[in-house]
């Protein structure tokens, strides 16, 4: 592995480090010498993290629903530490429900943390990435950011516009230097299916058998995934450090057979009525 590593020491920005991916990250990059500043929405916790750090951290209060508390994370970020090289948009959570049953203001709040939260954070962090030319923007999306499940709906579609934000960023920053990646776990052991995620519980009887039943296995399989967050969180310190990162990176098992059983399915759909719309276009 390490042949196409660069060894050295990365200053990280990450929010949600209270728990999951956040904090195994947090937790490791530490470990392994790197410098963090790391989100929190308690102050609390903030000082818990600078205490456990010392020298090479510094915990932070920003809810990434506050643009002002966003930006000033971000400034006192870059004084404590000097420079960010890599920023990590972990914040985030599940909202689940029938699309139908889901009330506008959850959909709003999803949209708010898992859309505007990251868009906050890099409007925050790209003019100093820039000014560098250098960096590497790490979105934590989903397998459900590439492929849907019943009941998951809202939470797919938040996860698919921050899918296309992480695209389209990477070819508006490489020729800068800076490099994109959006992860996509399937099931790991957080508290995504657990005490992080809202359940809209289907009461229109026609759902209970797709919505209701994915949403019984999501809550029943919760703490058993199959995904280990500590295996992931290293894979995501190595990610950082290869020379040609991907854009796309499916963790865990499950995320990888998703993504390619996606892709192939899409595939195999356009080229079955690619006439339809070949056709579509005035002719030559």
């Amino acid at each position: 592995m390490l042949n196409f590593l660069i060894i050295m020491t990365k200053h990280w920005f990450i929010t949600g480090v209270s728990t999951g991916f956040g904090k195994h990250l947090a937790e490791l990059a530490l470990a392994q010498g790197d410098k963090v500043a790391a989100t929190f929405r308690h102050q609390q916790q903030a000082d818990e993290f600078t205490s456990q750090a010392g020298e090479n951290g510094i915990g932070l209060v920003a809810d990434v629903v506050d643009e002002a508390a966003v930006q000033q994370a971000v400034a006192a970020a870059i004084k404590a530490l000097g420079h960010l090289d890599v920023v990590v948009n972990n914040a985030g959570y599940g909202s689940l429900g029938p699309i139908e049953e889901v009330p506008d203001e959850e959909v709003q709040r999803q949209f708010d943390v898992n859309v505007f939260g990251p868009l906050r954070v890099l409007r925050a962090v790209l003019p100093h990435l820039r000014e560098r030319r250098s960096g590497h923007v790490i979105n934590i999306t989903s397998i459900g950011g590439l492929k849907t499940f019943p009941g998951v709906g809202i939470y797919n579609a938040s996860k698919f516009a921050l899918e296309g934000i992480g695209e389209s960023l990477a070819q508006q920053v490489g020729p800068l230097g800076i490099k994109v990646t959006n992860v996509e776990p399937s099931g790991f052991r957080t508290d995504w299916a657990g005490r992080s995620a809202t359940f809209i519980e289907p009461k229109i009887a026609d759902y209970k058998a797709t919505a209701g039943q994915n949403m019984a296995n999501i809550q029943g399989y919760s703490g058993q995934q199959p995904g280990d967050p500590a295996r992931a969180a290293q894979a995501m310190f190595d990610l950082v450090r290869m020379d040609n990162p991907p854009l796309h990176l499916p963790l865990g098992k499950a995320a990888v057979k998703g993504a390619l059983d996606k892709f192939t399915e899409i595939k195999q759909e356009v080229e079955q009525y690619a006439h339809i719309g070949n056709g579509a276009d005035f002719p030559n």
